[in-house]
């Protein structure tokens, strides 16, 4: 009987384990869905195994055949050796695995630090389920994934510092040092430290005399810190030009009112309504809390609300910063009210709590990890990009036939070309819209649209056949143009080559391909 009280405690799973285990068995045995819905993954991936393969960091374009080559800086270099192994190792399957693991990891953690702040179980449940709902529009196979459970531990670090003085500061700047070779979004870590040390400052000199010297002293130290993290910064492969580098990016104007992941969010989107709930849920209980909020969670909250509003890429970050402060404020609401209904909640909160609390080691997390990777080895989980909605079988055709000169194509298929084909195949744009600049990007834009001139880019480019979305209006001006020729066509894709003398062969070849017409249903 003894023995049996001793295991049971390691077989009573947590709510936090529940949580681990559901989001990650969801989004492993989520076949074609979510993490693969952008093929950036794909470039990562080629991008990871060139290094591997070079023992060295791209300085200059390698994907595209625009020449002479594009300066790049591949500030995501290690996310993309760690993609790259992975994907050697097991395949497409494997990333999404990977990062199924990291995202419940990121969720995981921020259940576990919201319960540290004393809030009852299900106030903390509802809070980390709405930060995860919210925070789904960007979950995506890509490195930001890194950002985001680094962004949860060195929060937490910052806040445990400020409120409870338990002084973890030290691992801020090792944390720094990987942060910087995985992604650019490092710069949210220096806003954060940045808001803290602020917030010190101003409490240092508007503080009773008595308070004056703690912020004096936290206000040195955060201070001290971030001079460190910005020395560790420079050990990158580009040196400063990192610090700069997501500076050159959100003040090129053009890029940020183009690409759609940098465009505000559209509150007609089902995706982003969570997000909205949530925004308008945190400004109800901030304006009648009675306890205010003080200049460091006024400064976040309103800086995250801020850059969450100007780009939907930053809601998950908003979700992540504004949970702590919300239960923080719902807490003391909650524990002073007596109606019936908010009693009957905190008791069975109360039960709830005493059952999580004799929950002991990892089992079920554990568990959850060798069963798909069990599953996965026996083939029975395999993630591919979705052939319905990317040009999978059209590369195919292209790798088959091996079409020669330039290509003119758009920057998700380009993904996908660089993933499936290259270095067989050299695009003329991709995901990497910051590296092309804005020129480029408006040539690309010019063609797409067939603006007045687009002949002019293809020219300049001397692109001698376009891959294309189907179903899209450029497609469908081809079809109609005399000097572009059909010769592959799917439901995805349709692929045209230049009618000029080089291309004759294949013209005659495939010259009784019909386009795939879908037929809409009328509404």
């Amino acid at each position: 009987m003894n023995r049996l009280k001793r295991i049971t405690p390691f077989l009573i799973p947590s709510l936090a384990d529940i949580m681990f285990v559901a989001l990650f068995l969801l989004l492993s045995f989520s076949v074609n869905k979510g993490l693969l819905n952008d093929c950036d993954t794909g470039y990562h991936i080629r991008a990871g195994e060139y290094i591997i393969d070079t023992l060295s960091i791209p300085r200059h374009d390698i994907f595209s055949f625009i020449s002479p080559a594009l300066p790049w800086t591949a500030h995501e270099w290690l996310s993309e050796v760690i993609m790259a192994a992975i994907h050697r190792a097991t395949g497409l399957t494997g990333v999404v695995i990977f990062f199924s693991f990291m995202i419940s990891l990121v969720y995981y953690l921020m259940f576990k630090i919201i319960r540290v702040y004393n809030v009852n179980i299900l106030t903390a449940s509802f809070i980390t389920l709405l930060v995860l709902v919210t925070s789904q529009i960007h979950w995506l196979a890509r490195p930001h994934i890194f950002s985001l459970l680094l962004m949860v531990v060195w929060y937490y670090l910052l806040d445990k510092y400020q409120y409870q003085h338990e002084d973890y500061l030290y691992f801020l700047a090792p944390m720094m040092l990987l942060w910087v070779n995985l992604r650019g979004g490092f710069l949210a870590g220096f806003i954060l430290i940045g808001i803290y040390l602020f917030g010190n400052f101003v409490m240092f000199i508007t503080s009773e005399d008595s308070k004056r010297d703690l912020h004096r002293q936290k206000t040195g130290k955060l201070g001290l810190l971030t001079a460190i993290c910005l020395l560790v910064c420079l050990i990158n492969p580009y040196s400063y030009h990192i610090l700069l580098f997501p500076f050159k990016l959100t003040s090129n104007q053009f890029i940020m009112d183009n690409i759609s992941e940098f465009l505000s969010p559209n509150f007609h989107d089902l995706s982003v309504k969570c997000f909205e709930f949530f925004m308008l849920l945190a400004l109800a209980l901030f304006a009648i809390s009675r306890i205010r909020l003080n200049i460091i969670e006024l400064t976040m909250v309103i800086l995250f609300t801020h850059m969450s509003l100007y780009s939907v890429r930053y809601i998950p970050l908003f979700a992540i910063i504004v949970a702590p402060v919300l239960v923080k404020h719902a807490e003391p609401m909650i524990e002073r009210s007596d109606r019936k209904f908010i009693s009957f909640f905190k008791k069975r909160a109360s039960n709830i709590s005493v059952i999580d609390a004799s929950a002991r080691g990892y089992l079920w997390p554990i568990l959850a990890i060798v069963i798909v990777v069990l599953v996965v080895a026996n083939g029975k989980i395999e993630h591919n990009f979705d052939k319905k909605t990317k040009p999978v079988a059209a590369v195919e055709f292209l790798k088959k036939e091996t079409l020669h000169g330039n290509m003119f194509d758009n920057d998700a298929f380009g993904d996908y070309i660089i993933y499936a084909a290259w270095p067989q195949y050299k695009v003329f744009f991709d995901g990497r819209s910051d590296m092309y600049g804005t020129d480029i990007l408006k040539e690309y834009f010019k063609v797409r649209h067939f603006k007045h001139g687009w002949e002019k880019i293809i020219e300049k480019y001397d692109i001698t056949w376009i891959i294309y979305n189907a179903n899209s209006v450029f497609s469908r001006f081809l079809l109609q143009n005399d000097d572009w020729k059909l010769i592959y066509a799917d439901k995805v894709a349709n692929i045209f080559l230049k009618d000029i003398h080089e291309n004759q062969s294949l013209i005659e070849k495939y010259s009784k391909v019909e386009p795939v017409i879908e037929i809409e249903a009328e509404g």
